[in-house]
């Protein structure tokens, strides 16, 4: 029989305070024990003593053992044993007996806890009920219970309930009995000689934490009360083991190390090794994951009623609310789950005309297809339907359904977060047509079904929206096929952190059981694939499910050849590598440049960077949509390309489509040859932390300093909230790495901070609180002047280095010498005080984080070096010297590491660069022999679970550093600081960090919130992070409810019934997936989803890295419903938009103010006045769906003019960003490219770096049409609505337009002939609109009546990426259908039944072409139809057209002095009655993204490249320029 812990009730009466026998616990400290004592060895000595609690062992001062220490009993023992005097202690093996010095310690404490309700009222500490019976199950109906398995009491094996209010939780603890049917006979505990068989009893604990029972029901029975507890989620279980076997080399053990977590209480649990993980679980005894119900009988006639009272008294005051319930019914008929019938396949039936042969090869066919079941399992993994309250009735009912109905009714029934007690019902619920899982998502995303696998139970999501990554791109196809897992602790309780001992094996085990064996849903079985980088840190993995023809095994060969790798943990990262959240480069095919790495000795200066041209970088920079404040494209970015990664750096080393790449890069041998982003450099603002503060304090910065600063952060974010100008200049310089900060700021410069905008509000006070939310848990204080900056190397070798012949001139006492020991930096920012393009000198701090160690901040010396002043927001580090500074701070290097950067004079420490650590390894990592394989794979995931120290190893440096007084300068710091770094190394090396016993810290301070520590291992700290934890006070974040929404929008227009209907209609949707998010990493608000400015979540990533995953969660559900919005309102410019938008705002606010008369109203409930509805956040409509288009509505309320309704605020409508009157008419246009490389000299003067080129000529009439359609087609690219405001439709070229859309071939058709000019006789009326509508024929105008498919082939293959996106442009001239007869074929020897061919272009001859043709830009009316066969591309080069260019012939002249292909579209023209005529083939070269030509920016940066002359003449021959009709490429 397994010991009972915890047994001995506690009376409610408190005992005297001299009366040991009666308190709580009792403490004795011992002395005597040999230095080399184990806890082990102490609980030895003392276990006949009585039921011990706690053992701890003292070190000296010098932090050695002292063979000291402190034994805690509760409850007290018999016997007043330590009266003994010596206390001979007899230890096993050697060392003998001992005599101890023994002594009772005076109790600190009165184990008394006050009620939070009345304080003079107080609760003994400690309060045990016994219970008659214990009932695990789950509620059936609201008032019935359907109970599984039930526990009885007896005299040996009782059931108890345990409040603790100490540590605010429920523990409650019962025995369990397994009989083998097969063997009768009970035997003792553990296991028989046949583990197939035995019989035991085993004894069990779980716990409830106070906050988890937020309502507990009481059933009163006459003589017998029954407490009902029925939690969401379940509690953790333990299993008790010898107490023996449970002690480490740790200086400290508890009795709770002899508690084992639980996953399954089963009878045989071994045969579950070899099982698949499931929702649904094999006859468990208990399912502890999903029975989640308890029910507690107690006989008061037995039981203490005075105790079972004050237990019931003290839940009510410590806000657990006790509710009667009556009419309460506890059934033990169980109903049968519906799983068999829902995993019973369906038979074809048999019909006459089938033969008993064909039913016999017939193939089952589920009852619900995949996405059906799955999301069935997705309501009832999360508690919302039970498979006992199913019926076949209600999966019949599902089956009729379409598939897609069936989804969408599940969808709303998970997103609604509310339990189904009658399934039936929910068929009867009304939802919006359409799901937001089959609205558009962005190219770059992905849906992604998940699993969180907990100790007890696996909890499905609804599919979320997620950026792809390589593998999942390369089989989109099957994307349903990959299910992302991860691996946590119990729901709310967030990661599973590392245990020393063996209490967590069985946690372990079920992990490695699922890596082993699989998940399975329905007919469907996952297998392990393989996790990506950060995903592995956070316990996470793929796994897909296998096809005839593809398995696990064929994508991890895809992904590239590890054979060589005979590392473990290294090949399970560099499988990871294929993992990453990345953009992809489409079509970007590049020339790969194999360049050498910067080494000296063992220091690799330039590990992990390489080198990109500008040109593919400013592909790059359109296909993720950056936009750099100097219209540069970024300098930095992070990639992935085949097996390669790290950053590269723009440098003009690197040409036309060259990548340099450096050893260091290549990992592995990798199929895929597409360059992928994963992110670029960008100013983010910089902050301190506990760490850096502590290395900082520790140099020298006085504690004043940090203070200051905190203080005056307070003080202005407070401020921000009434005071405008201060919420702009935070709000502009404390950018967030979302850069969220500077869309507030967009939002207070439209006004609706002065207006009190409930949402603006809303949000301004939520930043607020996350502000200081990090202030108060981590000192996250501002650096103003500081960022935190990607890095690179100095290709120049121009910037001075670290030598260590030059470190003496460190501690000279005159500061210009002592600048001659710095390394030298450059640092220009994009953005400076002045809002210019800023260099930094001087000197300042370079750090990276973690940074532990005194030596991992150094002092670095910022200058100017023209060479690279082409580098903006990125730390240039040097390449010379002995040791490269990246591996000085932190152990960092440059593939893909962020660096702080402070030039702050008051953070400038008095001592400079302190030695730095060398950050090598004590162990090199273990190589396997032979190839690495899947088991080993899994293994180590399992082991780095169990073993990953890294928080603990941070934690006692904190508390080290905080309690010692040198701080990090201390040894244990410094050695704490060295096991850091090893824990960091751990998922790349293999090697785990370990903690030596006398690094266990002692002592905490208050500002690290050991909730759980005993009260005497607190302390109150005086330095300087208990300075700043004591003047920060958190504030709650109450989003605003009670303000009225912006009168300037609601009254802008006057909107119909259908829009508004419309508007709804995708409010609705939205809603459910922004609940969905909320659900699934359990936030509490839209507005921190929306901002990222979240303040709880479930832990499941750490917070600085769960910003980032934020980020990119709420932008991709952004860009979805945008995207829906804009189809809905027929186009993206502001005359179809604006109304819409405004609709959304209405709809919103007339949901809010019909909730807010329902928080007024109240109703009768049982005989009690209730409200309609409570007015709390959770309660309330959603109001962030309008804010989708801030800008928008920015307009909208500042009366921007529409044209829609005519009037708009009272203002007189006009079209949106009018284009400029015409110009004068010029034959042509000559562009100089300075010598300088920064201006453009036309006629017209200089054009300079990052200003509009205007290329094209602005005649009369008929250029002000196709003004006009350039116009409608620039006004739908969300992304350059800015700027038409500000420079107009008509000369703003989007530097978007570089974004080119994926698609083989361009679908174009023709609309009827626009309106012509009055003048009839005025030349080049265009009498054509054409639109180009990459890969989405069907949302181009329905009246169209051409069809033409161009084959496209851009710069470097690069092929179209953006479905949507527009072109518009016309063919010039008239051109009559003999004119096209009498096209002559240009080869001798062509064969005339095939189209003939006209080359555009040759490169060789540009001088001698003639001007451009007008009959060779036909006119082809609305009768004609253009179709196109697939052509070979033409070969010959070097054919010259003798009919003379075409503008598009003008555009490679202007561009291009490089062969590529700009179309090669063939045609046959056919005229109304489909009767054939000739047929024209147009094939030459050209630019792809042709937009972007218009720019000055591109022309340098061709000229940069050596695609153009010095001199370039552009014949624009008196009409709209083809290239002025390409020239807008609009963004979905």
């Amino acid at each position: 029989m397994a010991t009972r812990p915890f047994s001995r009730p506690q009376s409610a009466v408190v005992a005297r305070a001299n009366d040991w026998s009666n308190w709580v616990e009792v403490a004795v400290q011992f002395s005597g024990f040999p230095t080399n004592t184990s806890t082990k060895d102490i609980w030895n000595v003392f276990r006949n003593e009585g039921e011990i609690l706690t053992i701890e062992l003292f070190d000296d001062h010098n932090g050695n053992p002292s063979g000291r220490g402190r034994i805690r009993f509760s409850p007290p023992p018999a016997v007043a044993f330590w009266l003994r005097t010596p206390y001979e202690a007899v230890l096993e093996g050697t060392k003998g007996i001992v005599p101890l010095t023994l002594k009772l310690l005076a109790r600190k404490r009165d184990f008394l806890s006050p009620s939070l309700v009345d304080p003079r009222k107080r609760y003994p500490e400690v309060m045990i009920l016994t219970a008659e019976s214990l009932d695990f199950g789950f509620m059936h109906e609201p008032t019935t219970m359907m109970g599984m398995f039930r526990t009885t009491s007896s005299l040996l094996s009782p059931v108890t309930l345990r409040l603790d209010l100490l540590h605010r939780e429920i523990v409650v603890g019962f025995d369990v009995t397994f009989m083998n049917p097969r063997m009768p006979t009970k035997v003792g505990p553990g296991p028989s000689q046949n583990k197939e068989e035995y019989t035991r009893t085993e004894s069990y604990t779980f716990v409830m934490p106070l906050a988890q029972a937020a309502i507990v029901h009481q059933v009163n029975m006459g003589s017998k009360s029954a407490l009902l507890f029925s939690l969401e989620t379940p509690p953790n279980f333990y299993r008790k083991v010898n107490e023996s076997v449970t002690h480490t080399e740790a200086p400290f053990w508890s009795r709770r190390y002899a508690l084992f977590r639980q996953t399954d209480i089963t009878f045989n649990p071994l045969k579950l090794r070899a099982v698949p993980l499931a929702l649904k679980k094999t006859k468990p005894t208990i399912d502890i994951g999903r029975w989640t119900t308890y029910h507690f009988l107690f006989d008061i006639t037995k039981t203490n009623r005075g105790l079972y009272d004050t237990v019931c008294s003290a839940l009510r005051d410590f806000n657990i609310e006790i509710l009667p319930i009556s009419a309460f019914r506890l059934t033990t008929n169980r109903d049968l789950a519906v799983w068999g019938y829902i995993d019973q396949p369906l038979r074809r039936s048999k019909t006459k005309n089938r033969t008993a042969l064909d039913d016999l090869m017939a193939e089952d066919v589920p009852p619900l297809s995949f996405p059906v079941r799955y999301q069935l399992e997705v309501c009832i993994s999360q508690g919302l339907l039970n498979e006992h309250n199913l019926t076949k009735e209600f999966v019949d009912k599902l089956m009729s359904l379409e598939a897609a109905k069936a989804q969408d009714l599940l969808e709303y029934v998970a997103n609604r977060k509310q339990r189904v007690y009658n399934p039936i019902e929910i068929f009867d619920i009304k939802i919006i047509k359409g799901s937001a899982s089959r609205l558009k998502i962005p190219h770059y995303c992905t849906y992604v079904r998940s699993a969180t696998v907990t100790p007890s139970t696996i909890y499905f999501s609804t599919p979320t929206i997620e950026t792809s990554n390589r593998v999942i791109r390369q089989y989109s196809e099957h994307a349903d096929r990959f299910l992302r897992v991860r691996f946590t602790d119990e729901k709310f309780q967030g990661k599973l952190n590392a245990t020393e001992g063996e209490s967590m094996n069985e946690i372990y085990t079920r992990v490695k059981r699922a890596l082993n064996n699989g998940i399975t849903i329905g007919e469907r079985h996952f297998e392990y694939l393989a996790s990506g980088n950060s995903q592995f840190r956070e316990h996470g993995a793929y796994f897909f499910c296998p096809l005839a023809h593809l398995g696990v095994a064929d994508i991890r060969r895809w992904m590239g050849d590890f054979q060589d790798i005979k590392v473990i943990a290294r090949y399970a990262a560099r499988l990871g590598q294929c993992f990453s959240t990345t953009r992809a480069i489409n079509g970007s095919k590049v020339d790969i440049v194999e360049i050498p790495d910067i080494v000296n000795g063992k220091y690799n200066f330039t590990d992990g960077v390489g080198k990109i041209s500008k040109f593919l970088a400013q592909v790059a920079a359109s296909e993720v949509g950056v936009k750099m404040p100097s219209g540069e494209p970024p300098s930095v970015f992070q990639f992935r390309l085949g097996g390669a990664k790290g950053v590269l750096t723009v440098s003009p080393d690197a040409r036309l489509r060259e990548i340099h790449l450096r050893s260091s890069q290549y990992k592995f041998h990798a199929i895929h040859s597409g360059l992928e982003i994963i992110r670029w450099s960008q100013f983010s603002a910089a902050h301190l932390n506990r760490q850096l503060i502590l290395v900082l304090s520790a140099l020298g910065v006085p504690d004043r300093v940090f203070a200051d600063k905190l203080k005056n952060q307070l003080s202005n974010l407070a401020q921000a909230m009434v005071d405008e100008t201060i919420a702009l200049t935070l709000l502009q310089k404390e950018i967030d790495p979302n850069q969220m900060t500077l869309t507030l700021a967009g939002m207070i410069l439209e006004g609706f901070q002065r207006v009190q905008e409930p949402f603006m509000l809303s949000l301004l006070h939520l930043w607020r609180a996350w502000s200081i939310k990090y202030l108060k848990e981590k000192a996250k204080i501002v650096i103003h002047e500081g960022a935190v900056l990607l890095g690179c190397v100095d290709e120049t070798q121009t910037l001075r280095g670290h030598y260590e012949n030059l470190q003496h001139l460190r501690t000279h006492p005159v500061e210009e010498e002592r600048i001659k020991s710095l390394p030298e930096v450059f640092v220009q920012l994009s953005k400076g005080n002045n809002d210019k393009a800023q260099i930094m000198l001087g000197p300042m701090l370079l750090a990276r984080n973690p940074s532990l160690h005194p030596g991992d901040i150094r002092v670095v010396y910022g200058v100017d070096q023209p060479k690279l002043r082409h580098l903006r927001d990125v730390v240039v580090l040097p390449q010379t010297g002995d040791r490269d500074v990246a591996h000085m701070c932190s152990g960092g290097d440059l593939d893909g590491d962020d660096y702080l950067i402070c030039w702050d004079r008051d953070l400038l420490p008095t001592e400079w660069n302190y030695e730095p650590m060398i950050y090598t390894p004590d162990e090199q990592p273990k190589k396997v022999n032979g190839n690495v394989t899947t088991d080993d794979i899994t293994t180590f995931f399992v082991n780095y679970m169990k073993n990953d120290l890294l928080p603990r190893i941070a934690h006692a440096h904190l508390a080290t550093a905080d309690y010692l007084p040198k701080g990090v300068k201390e040894e244990k710091c410094v050695k704490l600081a060295s096991h850091h770094s090893c824990a960091v190394d751990y998922p790349k090396t293999g090697v785990p960090a370990k903690i030596p016993r006398s690094l266990h810290p002692r002592m905490w301070p208050h500002f690290m919130e050991k909730r759980h520590k005993p009260k005497d291992q607190i302390y109150v700290s005086k330095k300087v992070l208990g300075q700043l934890y004591d003047l920060v006070e958190r504030v709650d974040f109450v989003p605003e409810l009670e303000a009225p929404f912006d009168a300037r929008i609601l009254g802008a227009y006057n909107l119909d019934s259908q829009i508004l209907r419309e508007a709804a209609e995708i409010k609705a949707i939205y809603d459910a997936a922004m609940h969905r998010i909320m659900a699934q990493h359990e936030i509490r608000t839209e507005h921190e989803v929306w901002s990222t400015f979240v303040l709880q979540h479930a832990n499941q990533s750490k917070d600085f890295k769960f910003h980032e995953e934020m980020g990119a969660i709420s932008a991709s559900l952004k860009d979805r419903f945008r995207a829906a919005c804009y189809e809905k309102a027929g186009g993206t410019e502001f005359a179809k938009i604006g109304p819409f938008v405004a609709a959304m705002y209405r709809v919103t606010s007339d949901e809010h103010i019909h909730a807010l008369e329902e928080c007024r109203q109240a109703r009768s409930i049982g005989g009690k006045e209730v409200r309609v509805r409570q007015r709390l956040a959770m309660n309330m409509p959603l109001m962030s769906f309008p804010w989708l288009f801030s800008g928008i509505l920015g307009k909208i309320a500042n009366g921007e003019p529409t044209a829609r309704q005519g009037i708009v605020n009272g203002f007189a409508s006009k079209t949106s960003g009018q284009p400029k009157k015409p110009g004068v008419k010029r034959k042509s246009e000559e562009v100089t490219l300075d010598g300088e490389g920064d201006t453009l000299r036309t006629t017209e003067g200089l054009v300079h770096r990052g200003e509009l080129l205007r290329l094209f000529v602005e005649a009369d009439q008929p250029h002000e049409a196709a003004s006009k359609i350039m116009t409608e087609v620039a006004a739908s690219s969300s992304a350059s609505e800015y700027l038409h405001d500000k420079v107009g439709e008509a000369e703003y070229l989007s530097k978007d337009s570089m974004r080119i859309p994926k698609a083989e071939s361009l679908a174009l058709k023709s609309a009827p002939q626009l309106e012509k000019a009055d003048d009839t006789t005025q030349p080049h009326t265009p009498s054509l609109r054409t639109l180009i509508d990459f890969g989405v024929a069907d949302k181009v105008h329905k009246e169209v009546d051409v069809v033409t498919q161009l084959q496209s082939n851009f710069i470097g293959n690069i092929r179209p990426k953006f479905a949507g996106s527009l072109l518009d442009f016309d063919f010039g001239n008239d051109c009559q259908e003999d004119e096209l007869k009498s096209l002559p074929p240009i080869n001798s020897g062509q064969d005339h039944s095939q189209p003939p061919a006209i080359d555009l272009l040759s490169l060789e001859d540009i001088p001698d072409r003639p001007a451009a043709s007008p009959q060779y830009f036909p006119r082809i009316g609305s009768d004609m139809r253009i179709e196109s066969p697939p052509v070979e591309r033409h070969s010959d080069e070097g054919a010259l057209a003798s009919t003379g260019a075409s503008e598009w012939a003008q555009l490679g002249d202007m561009v291009m002095k490089h062969d590529c292909d700009i179309s090669d579209p063939s045609v046959v023209v056919t005229d109304g009655d489909g009767t054939n005529r000739p047929s024209v083939s147009y094939r030459g070269h050209g630019v792809g993204g042709l937009g972007v030509v218009g720019k000055a920016d591109l022309m340098l940066a061709l000229k940069d490249e050596g695609m153009v002359e010095e001199k370039v003449v552009l014949n624009l021959d008196d009409k709209p320029s083809l290239l002025e009709r390409l020239a807008l490429l609009s963004e979905e």
